[in-house]
């Protein structure tokens, strides 16, 4: 845990606090706590708080002496700190340091962080510098260390690597908690070795997989998958996939992210069924700074729960204890209770989840939406910040697409259709007209260009197809966050705006660019590994809203469409995906061609 704080080392003093034989660092007085174990409210209850645990729960007058800090929470709540099951911090564009100012005063006191966007960048150096980031903060980061890098080895290209005896070192770090996200689902039903020798293990550190399921399918290959010792997964966009889930004893992770909008149809799971509510929880997946600023973080996602029509007790169960058990964690976190670490929020409304005050281990972190603390600014290195490498200079000669020597007037092409805030996209065939040998985009159909092009190794691979559904009119866009291998992806309908919008990025170490009639309209830089940087939320929400106004000016008009692009080239979901290798089949798991 943080600071090593183990129970172990404190349990005679918090016995001799709970039994007035010493005094408590700090008590929060006159709380109405939220019991998230029996579903009570207990009125006019103390919390006396000694070495970052708590001690006792009730009447804690006799544990207050001339050194203790009275925290008088008169008509305000207790609850348990919220705790995000899955997500990846990279997701925010913003270094661990600064994430945690902005989700620590939304309630967020523990994120399990599951680290492959920088992984597929720099492989087991980026999970060292995601850790060593967050022993600047007080928020609690453990990681999951990350399973599949490259996601899918034979369809792409990544800037590293993770083996099983990488993972199997690691599972040794106290700061990480399990196996990342499988998003390797094939290679686990269909025994690859690597596969089953990360989850053996994990399973012999005594930590926990999470899981990646995203088919529709909930019968042999969920089941398989399970029995591996897969304990939870996030990937469920249908009710029918959270009710399989959990009546096959997985955790249904409720997503609620910036652009994955899942939690409205996932949870009629839970309330169309009046379902035990044990094996759910809620998690943000992907959350932008723009999210964080207008709407916050974990708090927000229990506020939409509770708009679906959850109890508001039992949404908060599904961000405290639940997390907590499913990760096994719970004798340390997720609860109010004597021995337990002393994270703790301070609520006005249990409906509006309106939080005054933030404890973690006892000490306040936050208060009325501001963060109580500072770090030391990280000095990243230039392999940190170099990260995007190509053979060359693109040109606008590099985007062009070759039609088929046989073919005149159309041709019946294999195209991408993107699904607004879902993370799936339609495998549509389109006729494209040739003209002079090539096809272009075709603004009539709203089909464009796009382009996956290699940017770790400088091997030059591009893979080439066409999209649908972003609504472009004009220039392109580029971005160098591209799930998972992170390559340099562009969009566009013309040759010259994608090529100047993919060297811009190439140029400046990575980040998202917009790009209309040979200008630069708008720019993120991300230095660190083409995924994040060092500026506070307010910087970096300012520059997504700049690019989002940009993405208007180009014709979309699209919910967080840099997120959207961002799985174009993610091969592990279905139905057609576009990698630097070319384009993938992802309901058969195969290359296909571009042309029918």
């Amino acid at each position: 845990m943080k600071e090593n704080n183990l129970l172990k080392d404190v349990s005679l003093k918090l016995v001799e606090v709970a039994m007035g034989r010493r005094f408590a660092d700090t008590v929060i007085k006159n709380t109405k706590l939220v019991n998230v174990v029996t579903r009570e409210i207990l009125e006019n209850i103390d919390i006396a708080i000694y070495s970052g645990r708590i001690a006792l729960v009730g009447d804690a007058s006799h544990t207050i002496g001339e050194g203790t800090n009275i925290v008088d929470a008169s008509g305000l709540y207790a609850v348990p700190g919220f705790m995000d099951g899955h997500m990846h911090i990279e997701s925010s564009m913003m270094n661990v340091c600064e994430f945690a100012k902005a989700v620590v005063p939304c309630g967020t006191t523990t994120v399990f962080a599951d680290p492959h966007e920088i992984a597929n960048v720099f492989g087991t150096k980026g999970v060292k510098l995601m850790i060593e980031d967050s022993k600047k903060v007080p928020l609690r980061c453990q990681i999951a260390m990350p399973s599949c890098v490259p996601a899918v080895s034979f369809f792409e290209d990544s800037g590293a690597t993770i083996s099983s005896l990488d993972v199997k070192e690691f599972m040794e770090y106290d700061e990480v908690c399990g196996l990342g996200e499988l998003m390797n689902f094939p290679g686990v039903l269909n025994g690859d070795e690597n596969m089953h020798q990360e989850i053996y293990a994990t399973l012999d550190s005594k930590k926990i997989i999470t899981g990646h399921y995203s088919m529709p399918e909930t019968g042999r290959g969920l089941n398989a998958y399970i029995a591996s010792g897969v304990r939870c997964c996030h990937e469920s966009t249908r009710k029918e996939d959270g009710l399989a889930k959990m009546r096959l004893g997985m955790y249904l992770q409720i997503r609620e992210g910036s652009a994955w909008h899942d939690l409205k149809e996932v949870v009629k799971s839970i309330t169309e069924n009046k379902l035990d509510t044990r094996y759910a929880t809620l998690i943000s997946d992907d959350t932008h700074p723009d999210t964080l600023i207008n709407e916050g973080h974990l708090d927000h996602i229990v506020r939409v729960a509770i708009g679906e029509g959850v109890d508001p007790i039992t949404a908060i169960q599904m961000v405290t204890i639940n997390v907590a058990q499913c990760f096994k964690k719970d004798d340390d976190l997720g609860i109010i209770a004597p021995g337990r670490l002393a994270d703790i929020l301070l609520i006005s409304d249990l409906e509006k989840i309106d939080i005054k005050k933030v404890f973690i281990e006892g000490k306040i972190v936050a208060e009325n939406k501001k963060p109580l603390f500072e770090f030391e600014k990280t000095n990243y290195k230039d392999w940190v910040k170099n990260s995007v490498k190509l053979v060359k200079p693109l040109t606008p000669e590099d985007f062009k697409i070759e039609a088929p020597k046989d073919k005149q007037g159309f041709v019946k092409t294999r195209v991408m259709e993107i699904i607004e805030v879902k993370v799936g996209t339609y495998a549509r065939e389109i006729d494209l007209k040739i003209e002079n040998g090539f096809i272009n985009a075709d603004l009539s159909q709203d089909v464009i260009k796009v382009a996956v092009i290699e940017r770790h190794k400088m091997t030059g691979t591009m893979g080439k197809g066409f999209v649908k559904g972003f609504g472009l009119k004009e220039g392109a866009v580029a971005s160098t966050v591209a799930h998972d291998a992170h390559n340099l992806l562009v969009v566009g309908l013309n040759d010259e705006d994608m090529a100047l919008a993919a060297n811009t990025l190439a140029d400046v170490g990575g980040g998202m660019v917009a790009v209309k009639n040979g200008k630069v309209i708008a720019l993120l830089e991300l230095p660190i590994a083409g995924l994040m940087c060092d500026k506070d939320v307010e910087y970096v929400a300012k520059k997504v809203k700049d690019l989002d106004n940009a993405w208007k000016e180009l014709g979309c008009l699209l919910h967080s469409p840099f997120m959207t692009m961002a799985l174009i080239s993610l091969a592990v979901l279905p139905e057609l995906r576009l990698t630097n290798r070319g384009l993938i089949d992802t309901i058969n798991y195969k290359f296909t061609e571009l042309f029918v």
